[in-house]
């Protein structure tokens, strides 16, 4: 018996291997994908490197550049106290998108732990938790939020956990509804004829087995809340100034639009393009996990 189980392990690992390099092919297939994992991966690396990059400090003012067009000096211009646009969009890329997988990331523990209660017990309560998750998204998201961050106060952590309980629901849901199906397997009553422990088999057969539109609604949600953060900062409750988080940037650049237009097409550009690098990335995971697709 022991030299079974030592020759069944290593097939499944192989296995799983096998199944992860499947899924990268059919994802290298997607040339939408491929470019939008190749733009985010440069972004994240220059918002590491952004201090380092960025060629002026952030909140260094020269009022001598005030509204300074793009130069060579000045890539991105100025904005209405003489800072550098470029660095500022750099250094903003750090607070946007960290912001963004940061609050995805915590609704998504939050609202998987929700959802596995919910569709592995079933019964009173799944009746319970989702009655819950109802009467919270009978609010509409972005109230919630600003009501959020109203009570918190403005401030990046506060953000991050308005922007996080803002999708706490619909991850609770879709696990559920994967779990609800994952459930009725064969091999989860084998688990359960073996006396397996209940969060055994939640942890190594559930969950493992409803990841896949877990992923891909996680990859969209974060371009969802770096354009929902954009906006509880362009109205005031998001992260503050001087900060120079992209949605920030927008705000305080609005009354000078006519003016010096640079000041509100770099930050949106830089935001445009981090939302679709993430949206074409979650289309090309979505059709690379279909089970429909293997071949």
């Amino acid at each position: 018996m022991p030299e079974a189980t030592a020759t069944a392990r290593p097939k499944v690992k192989a296995k799983k291997n096998s199944e992860f390099l499947r899924v990268m092919r059919q994802l290298a297939k997607n040339k939408a994908a491929v470019i939008g994992l190749i733009i985010f991966v440069i972004e994240v690396i220059v918002a590491i490197l952004a201090p380092v990059i960025a060629p002026y400090d952030y909140t260094a003012m020269d009022m001598m550049n005030c509204f300074a067009t793009p130069s060579l000096a000045h890539p991105f211009g100025c904005d209405d106290m003489g800072r550098d646009i470029f660095s500022r969009v750099l250094i903003g890329a750090r607070y946007s998108i960290s912001s963004g997988v940061l609050a995805t990331g915590l609704a998504l523990v939050i609202g998987m732990a929700i959802g596995a209660v919910a569709g592995f017990f079933g019964g009173w309560v799944d009746n319970i938790v989702m009655r819950l998750l109802d009467i919270i998204q009978a609010i509409p998201g972005m109230v919630m939020m600003i009501v959020i961050s109203a009570v918190l106060g403005p401030g990046f952590v506060n953000t991050i956990i308005a922007m996080a309980f803002g999708s706490i629901p619909g991850m609770a849901r879709m696990l559920r509804a994967q779990m609800l199906k994952v459930r009725e397997n064969e091999y989860i009553e084998a688990a359960t004829s073996i006396n397996c422990s209940r969060m055994r088999i939640v942890m190594s057969h559930l969950l493992p087995n409803c990841m896949s539109p877990m992923i891909v609604q996680a990859t969209m949600g974060v371009a969802q809340t770096i354009t929902l953060c954009a906006g509880l900062s362009f109205i005031g409750l998001g992260v503050q100034p001087p900060t120079p988080e992209w949605g920030a940037m927008l705000a305080a650049a609005r009354q000078f639009m006519r003016q010096a237009p640079h000041l509100v097409i770099f930050p949106g550009v830089a935001i445009a393009i981090t939302v679709l690098a993430l949206n074409l990335m979650g289309d090309g995971l979505r059709d690379a996990l279909d089970p429909k697709l293997k071949n």
